[in-house]
């Protein structure tokens, strides 16, 4: 199926996604890789806040390059999410709904994603230049000293996303690698 979302992506609106449907969210969501991930990690076992309210938000795995040709930034493609998984059931237990990556993810993103109701989606890997273009505005909200790991908050338009695990623990690639003759394998 295919569907067109607006943010935030609250449980409910993610409830009807399966694995394998094609999604084009519009409105605002936020990047963040590994060390804003880490940072926010520390900040939470210190005892200090996030430094944004992630109810409800989705995350995309992204570090952009520089901007150019008035662009709000460059190429905007999705990082490998594995990466993020030590640090991703502590988010989406703090309210997180959503998050947009590439590539597999442990067994206990799935268990939290479905503890949680949330949804893994994946954005395709080399092309970030054309998910650039479905961005149409760029800020940085924290850790600006991490350079393009730092967190910002991106307004998109139709970016479009593949549900890769769903809010009941259906997981794209598991089903997909099951119907591969085994001999294939």
């Amino acid at each position: 199926m295919e569907y067109y979302l607006t943010t935030p992506l609250t449980k409910e609106k993610l409830a009807d996604l399966k694995a394998g449907d094609y999604v084009y969210i519009s409105g605002t969501i936020y990047s963040a890789r590994d060390a804003a991930h880490k940072r926010m990690h520390e900040a939470l076992a210190d005892g200090k806040g996030l430094p944004i309210d992630i109810t409800d938000v989705t995350i995309y795995y992204m570090g952009p390059t520089p901007s150019r040709d008035s662009r709000p930034l460059g190429s905007a493609g999705p990082t490998t999410s594995s990466r993020m998984d030590k640090y991703t059931p502590e988010l989406f237990d703090l309210g997180l709904s959503a998050v947009i990556g590439k590539g597999r993810r442990a067994d206990a993103i799935t268990q939290s994603i479905v503890k949680n109701h949330c949804v893994y989606f994946a954005a395709v890997g080399g092309a970030g230049a054309l998910l650039s273009q479905c961005i149409t505005g760029t800020e940085t909200v924290a850790y600006d000293d991490l350079g393009t790991e730092a967190i910002r908050k991106l307004t998109v338009e139709n970016f479009p996303a593949i549900v890769i695990i769903d809010s009941e623990g259906s997981n794209l690639y598991e089903d997909v690698y099951a119907k591969i003759p085994e001999d294939l394998r």
